[in-house]
């Protein structure tokens, strides 16, 4: 007795994806595995909206964070947030209290503020205020030989505002400046420093670490004394000297400038060597002496059939280098090597929050801090999950 099988033939709808699925190119199958990541996907919308968030902070903020002393009776208040009723009755236009301050004996003569709950202030929306540019390079170079000033795309329209006093959702600092408006900025700061870091640590290993591991021998020697010579510098040190011996006369975009590119200089050496390794070990591969024999250059057959093969590690140290250098300018803002007043960075921004009067009295200041925690966690975790994506031998099921 013969017993007989017969196979399923499949649907049309799964033939087309399995077509899909071996014709579909690199980039098409790292899309779809980081999808199924939920929370890369999480961390990669919160990475998205806080550098939107960022890039449109003028628009966002309804004062300007360089401007200090804008509302006299609000210095260092807490956080206020926009209510639609109250004892007095519901109002279809959100509002705020007016603020009154005096001085109390039981406070031991410190600034008391009180809320006024029969004077209100409206929220308006699509307000007035400060100027602004979208671009807005402005380069005063040491020594007075290269000076740019360029303004573009500027506008005075903000996204709220209210129509008598002001509103600061994050509350103020002793100084009187928006901590909210300074928050925004400060992130756009940090998105701006890790890119100029990155992009100078990434072009530096692809080269360095390229010509290492695809002709070896003596120049692979003398590039990795180099490297190993860079890996060696410590940063702080490094940092302390230079802040020394930094003139007080930059300006801040040229101290921005600087230590974005100090970053990225000493932070290139562990991708270099990760891409070295990989080169040495597939350049004997069948494939590589193939390209070789039909006459490509070195630098092309590293740019077309090397790196290509080295992606999803490519991609990771790109992601956590960017994290690492925020970091960075994030620690040496808050020792005041960094960055500093009037430039707005979240380490700049950290560096109040170490004091005890603070952790006491005004905590709102611990906000910028919970920013600079999710900005490095979205990174870490998009980061993970693109290397995932890109790895084809990945077997994680998410």
């Amino acid at each position: 007795m013969k017993l007989f099988f017969w196979k399923k033939k499949p649907s049309g709808d799964m033939q087309q994806l399995k077509e899909a699925y071996f014709t579909a190119s690199q980039g098409q199958l790292i899309r779809t595995r980081f999808k199924k990541n939920r929370s890369a996907k999480i961390a990669a919308w919160v990475l998205t909206l806080m550098i939107l968030s960022g890039y449109f902070s003028d628009f966002l903020s309804p004062y300007s964070p360089d401007m200090s002393g804008r509302d006299k009776q609000y210095e260092n208040g807490p956080p206020q947030f926009p209510i639609f009723w109250d004892e007095n009755g519901f109002s279809a236009r959100p509002f705020l209290y007016t603020t009154e301050r005096y001085r109390s004996i039981e406070t031991n003569f410190r600034w008391v503020m009180t809320d006024n709950r029969d004077k209100r202030r409206y929220l308006e929306l699509w307000v007035d205020d400060w100027e602004y540019s979208y671009i807005d390079i402005s380069w005063n170079l040491p020594g007075d030989w290269f000076d740019v000033d360029i303004k573009a795309l500027t506008s005075t329209k903000h996204l709220f505002g209210m129509n008598e006093g002001g509103i600061h959702l994050f509350g103020t600092d002793k100084t009187g400046k928006d901590i909210f408006s300074r928050t925004l900025h400060a992130i756009y700061t940090s998105l701006a420093v890790g890119t100029l870091g990155v992009l100078i640590a990434f072009v530096l290993a692809l080269v360095i670490g390229g010509i290492s591991g695809y002709f070896g021998g003596w120049i692979d020697s003398v590039l990795q004394m180099f490297t190993d010579a860079i890996r060696t510098v410590p940063p702080i040190p490094l940092f302390m000297a230079f802040a020394a011996f930094m003139p007080d006369t930059w300006s801040s975009e040229v101290r921005f400038f600087f230590i974005a590119s100090v970053l990225g200089l000493i932070g290139w050496p562990t991708l270099a060597r990760r891409i070295r390794t990989h080169l040495l070990t597939e350049r004997s591969q069948e494939y590589v002496l193939a390209a070789e024999l039909c006459g490509a250059k070195p630098g092309h057959v590293i740019r077309r059939h090397l790196l290509p093969s080295f992606t999803s590690y490519i991609i990771v140290d790109v992601m956590i280098t960017f994290p690492y250098v925020v970091r960075s300018e994030t620690a040496l803002s808050f020792i005041g090597l960094g960055l500093t007043d009037p430039v707005n960075s979240l380490g700049s921004l950290m560096q109040n929050v170490s004091k005890a009067d603070v952790l006491l009295n005004y905590q709102w200041y611990l906000i910028p801090v919970i920013f600079f925690i999710a900005f490095v966690l979205a990174f870490v975790f998009v980061g993970d999950g693109l290397r995932d994506a890109a790895d084809p031998y990945s077997q994680t099921k998410k």
